[in-house]
């Protein structure tokens, strides 16, 4: 899978969302006000649309881009990215 090649990085990023969460988590639970609950929320949303963007540019460069796919294989790409945006869009 070529995202093994980005494997790492991918998940320091994913690990760092986690330790947003948890200082969500802890806000909540400290009552902390609202502010500040919500700019740690917003610092978790940024983050993973972060990751979703990089993830989308490696899969368009991989699945639609690349040169030597076949159509079928560039539809195939397309449509799964399609899904995934309507997903998110949701």
């Amino acid at each position: 899978m070529h995202l093994s090649e980005k494997r790492q990085p991918l998940l320091n990023r994913v690990r760092r969302i986690a330790g947003q969460l948890e200082a969500v988590e802890r806000a909540l639970l400290e009552e902390a006000d609202c502010a500040t609950t919500l700019q740690r929320v917003a610092a978790v949303r940024g983050a993973v649309n972060g990751l979703l963007d990089e993830i989308v540019a490696d899969h368009l460069q991989e699945h639609v881009a690349r040169p030597g796919l076949s159509d079928a294989e560039r539809a195939a790409g397309a449509g799964e990215l399609i899904a995934v945006i309507r997903r998110y869009s949701n």
